[in-house]
């Protein structure tokens, strides 16, 4: 039985990954909380690593939030980012750990890539500025481990999700991302019988979006490839593969949608002083596919599970 350190398990890409590996008989979670083990000490992460006997490391713990988090909190969030997957990664070297998967984020991206946008457009123009520093960190991640991979021979791998939403998302009416953010706005306006509801932007842009469950089943599935086969869609200097829908909407059909879902009948008030982000952001998924894998649940029927979710748990969820 494999020993595997899921690290952020309290996050939502973190317990979906225990949800789907909690079905297994082959394998031990390993989890600690942020109370247990503080992943910003270099000395803390490496005491746990030399005591735990790791087989296998999901690297899941992030800083993250949505643009106005990004906006207000920019150090935290390059400083947090950088400092979390440097001490893992090190320390699952220093311990001879084979095997990590990192996770990243589509925003590694340059703001006007061509679109859909491949993996070969990594580091080729300027980033959107709104989250640079967090892409600066993720960039950094895919790096260390395309770094030890040519130093120590070691099997660290990198996924790049679109963007993600789902069971354990964060809901703070500020500090989340686009879909949790709706979801709540939403479902309050409805609740109060809000004749209006203002959304941010002109909506206009176009993202892509994948539900947690569908992302963790590809990171179990990218983590387990055979390593030849990996390594034949794979570059030494190009290791990271997208993982996504390969289908985008519009900012707009995605808030239409969110009413439906959650019942609000009134009007949609659009603020176009508000920030726009990148005009389009998709995925070139066709690398993961050709691996054998693509993703099963619809935007309807992972925004109708998420809020339902959100219903269930509305008293205690993050934010």
């Amino acid at each position: 039985m494999k020993r595997v350190f899921i690290a952020g398990h309290n996050g939502m890409v973190g317990s979906a990954i225990v949800r789907a590996l909690s079905a297994r008989d082959d394998v031990e979670i390993i989890t600690k909380s942020r109370k247990e083990l503080n992943l910003l000490s270099q000395q803390d992460v490496n005491n746990f690593f030399s005591e735990s006997n790791i087989d296998e490391v999901y690297l899941a713990a992030a800083k993250v939030g949505g643009i106005q988090a990004n906006n207000e909190y920019p150090a935290d969030f390059i400083y947090e980012n950088l400092m979390i997957e440097a001490n893992i990664i090190q320390a699952a070297h220093a311990n001879d750990v084979q095997k990590l998967l990192f996770l990243g984020s589509s925003c590694i991206y340059p703001k006007l890539a061509e679109q859909p946008m491949t993996e070969e457009v990594l580091l080729t123009g300027a980033l959107e500025p709104t989250n640079e520093p967090y892409a600066v960190a993720k960039i950094a991640g895919i790096k260390l481990c395309e770094s030890y991979n040519r130093q120590y021979g070691r099997d660290y791998r990198s996924v790049m999700p679109t963007n993600l939403y789902g069971p354990n998302d964060n809901f703070h009416p500020e500090n989340s991302h686009v879909i949790p953010a709706l979801l709540r706005r939403f479902h309050e306006a409805a609740e109060r019988r809000d004749a209006e509801v203002v959304a941010w932007g002109s909506g206009k842009p176009k993202r892509e979006f994948l539900h947690v469950d569908d992302m963790a089943a590809a990171s179990i599935y990218v983590m387990e490839l055979n390593e030849a086969a990996y390594k034949a869609e794979t570059q030494p200097m190009l290791s990271h593969i997208n993982v996504g829908t390969g289908v985008d909407c519009s900012i707009k059909e995605l808030v239409v949608t969110v009413a439906k879902v959650t019942g609000f009948g009134g009007n949609i008030i659009w603020d176009s002083s508000r920030p726009d982000g990148s005009p389009r952001k998709l995925m070139d998924v066709s690398r993961l596919k050709r691996l054998g894998w693509q993703s099963s649940i619809s935007l309807k029927e992972g925004l109708s599970q998420s809020y339902k979710w959100f219903l269930e748990n509305q008293d205690n969820f993050r934010g």
